[in-house]
Parts: structure tokens; C-alpha cells; sequence
């Protein structure tokens, strides 16, 4: 079983001066969600996602030896402007990652990142953005240490994602992630995010997510607080069941491409969600009145054509709207005619699965 320990280098073998690597990675939409951590970003129940194909944050790393060591030293571009008020954020993320990281003190670092979505669009971007930072980190250990193997490359990689962004730990690599140990996934750990084990039914191939953005204003109540509120709830224990057993069924329903099941569990991981966060204390509601609008939509438009399309929420107003690539056309078509007068300025984004983190430029 791994512990963090596996992840704190030995001496490495080589020295590097200078440098920069580009990699993109990409946001994800849990099927079934985890919500409740415990300490060092630990969920309190395995989850299981959709890796995204387009909305993906871009980093570019430089990095330049310095001559005193001791402290962390680093600039922050966003679209290729200094960004400050995203800097703790990131020194947080330093300060988390330095014990299996310690050339993260060798070197300054120029980090330029931006979105392929736009910014404050109500997307969620701390799992690609953090995802997107640990494997430019990486690919700079790896010079270090030549003989890192691509496993134990992705898998660190998960692994300090994690400590920035817990979801970020399932925009790593592939296109069916699992987080969280669980009794039928071989080697799921809750300290990295691992490929769903088993082939995937074809129905599920390039599946679609079309984005609702419902809301682009920041939330009243942070996904980090909402996390919080999970300890001492009085629904939790039977909560983190409930989502063992609902993986129990989708990891069957991936294999056997049965979508009438998908959508059940799927919708009702999402309600769930929303539902523990109603019944905390103190209690808060995330969704907005056209969240639920379109949710109404959506139910009518399946029951009266029985196309196979469904919904899912994160910790937010905006709606996924989950289906099959061969009715993609009909699907945006009732998007178009029905739900997008219920999106702030008419926006929505087309996405679908897409495959994990890519190097884009090795220098």
C-alpha cells in the first residue's frame, strides 16, 4: 500500500540549472462525488470522474538556479499579467510539497498559467490549474532523476496535485478517474487518483458534457468550508456509504454501457451533493432558481423523447449536462431552443471526455 513517504526523494543524480516546460491539464466532473475530507486532503469517500477534453488550464514553468537557497521564490503571470492575489494560493501549494519536492527552494520560478475558459465563468479551475502545476513540477524532477519511471511520474503527479486541489488529483491522466480507496478498484488509494481498472462500454466513448453557466459570481460558501461542514453532519456516516456502494454500481454500469442506470446514479449523486449541504449546520444553498429550472427542463425533454441525456452539479449553480455522443444534435438542439435563456448572458461550453495532462513544450 503506498504512503506518502514514497514520494520523498532520495539524492538526485543529476543537476540542472535553468530551464521550462508547458503542459496543459484539465478540469473533471465527478460522476460520483466526494464531499468531506479529512486532515492533509484526505477524502472521507472515493469518487469517480469524467476527465474533461477542453476546459484545461495552460501553465508554462521557467525556472533559474539560485544562488542562496533557503526561501521560495516565485513570479505569478496569469494571461501574462502578474496575478498577486493568486500567490498564497500557490505559496500554500509550495509550502505543501516542499517535503517531496525540495529542489522547490534550489530554484526561482516564473510560472505563467491561463484558462481555456474564461475567467470567473463559475468553472471551477483549481483542479486543472493545480493539476497543470504538479506536472510541470514533475517533469523538472525527472531531470533531476533521469531514471523515474512514467508510472511513478503520474502517480506523484496525482499525489501532489491532491495537496493543492483535492479533485486535481483526478485531472492527471485518463479519461475515467478514481479517487479514494475502495474494495473494487484495484490499487485506489486516497493519497492519488487512479484509471478506472476496467474497458469502458462504448457507449461511453468521447461522452459528451455541455456546461450551463448558470452562475459566473464567486460562491457565498467556498468548497473548503462546505468540506468542513461534513464533519460532525448528522448524514455523513451514511452519506460515505452511499457513495461506496453507488461506485459499487457505476464501476458495473461503465462496463456494461447500461445508460437508463448511469443517469439514475449519476443525478443522484448530484442532488445528494446539494442535499448534505442543505442539511448542514450552518445549512447553504448553492444552486440558484434556474439551476432547478433547467433540472425541470431536462426531465421533461428525456421523459417525452427518452433521449438518454442527463444532469450533474459540482459545488455550484452550473449545470453539466451529460450524453451520449450519437445525439449530440438533438441535445443541443433542445439546449439551444430551451435552456439557454436560463444561462447568465446566453453562455455555455460544449466539452466532452478527453484523455488527462499533455506536454505541450519541453525547453
Amino acid at each position: 500500500m503506498a504512503t506518502p513517504a514514497d514520494f520523498i526523494p532520495g539524492k538526485y543524480s543529476q543537476t540542472i540549472k535553468n530551464g521550462s516546460f508547458t503542459w496543459s491539464a484539465p478540469s473533471n466532473i465527478a460522476l460520483v462525488k466526494y464531499w468531506g475530507k479529512k486532515e492533509n486532503q484526505i477524502p472521507a469517500n472515493p469518487s469517480v470522474s469524467f476527465t474533461l477534453n477542453h476546459c484545461k488550464t495552460i501553465t508554462t514553468i521557467s525556472f533559474l538556479k539560485k544562488e542562496n537557497e533557503g526561501n521560495f521564490s516565485f513570479d505569478l503571470l496569469f494571461e501574462g499579467k502578474q496575478k498577486e492575489d493568486f500567490k498564497p494560493k500557490i505559496l500554500k501549494f509550495f509550502e505543501r510539497t516542499v517535503e517531496y519536492l525540495p529542489f522547490l527552494k534550489d530554484f526561482h520560478f516564473t510560472i505563467d498559467t491561463k484558462n481555456t475558459f474564461p475567467h470567473s465563468s463559475g468553472i471551477a479551475s483549481s483542479a486543472s490549474g493545480m493539476a497543470a502545476l504538479a506536472v510541470n513540477f514533475m517533469s523538472i524532477e525527472r531531470l533531476l532523476n533521469p531514471e523515474m519511471t512514467e508510472e511513478y511520474f503520474n502517480r506523484k503527479a496525482s499525489f501532489l496535485a491532491r495537496l493543492g486541489s483535492g479533485s486535481a488529483c483526478r485531472s492527471i491522466n485518463g479519461k475515467v478517474v478514481v479517487w479514494g480507496k475502495h474494495t473494487e478498484i484495484p490499487g485506489g488509494s486516497d493519497l492519488f487518483g487512479v484509471e478506472f481498472p476496467e474497458t469502458i462500454h462504448q457507449n461511453f466513448n468521447n461522452y459528451q458534457d455541455t456546461i450551463l453557466l448558470v452562475d459566473k459570481g464567486e460562491k457565498q460558501v467556498s468548497s473548503t468550508v462546505g468540506h468542513d461542514l461534513m464533519n460532525g453532519h448528522p448524514f455523513a456516516e451514511r452519506r460515505f456509504e452511499q457513495a461506496h456502494k453507488n461506485l459499487s454500481k457505476l464501476k458495473t454500469i461503465l462496463q456494461n454501457g447500461n445508460l437508463d442506470e448511469f443517469i439514475t446514479i449519476v443525478e443522484s449523486e448530484a442532488l445528494t451533493l446539494h442535499a448534505m449541504m442543505m442539511a448542514s449546520l450552518p445549512y447553504f444553498i448553492l444552486m440558484k432558481p434556474n439551476t432547478l429550472e433547467i433540472i425541470n427542463k431536462i426531465w421533461k425533454f428525456r421523459n417525452d423523447t427518452k433521449i438518454a441525456v442527463c444532469f450533474t452539479l459540482d459545488a455550484g449553480a452550473n449545470v453539466h449536462i451529460l450524453y451520449p455522443e450519437n445525439v449530440s444534435v438533438e441535445v443541443l438542439q433542445f439546449i439551444q431552443n430551451e435552456l439557454v435563456g436560463y444561462c447568465e448572458n446566453g453562455q455555455y461550453i460544449c466539452d466532452s471526455i478527453g484523455d488527462g495532462s499533455q506536454l505541450i513544450m519541453d525547453n
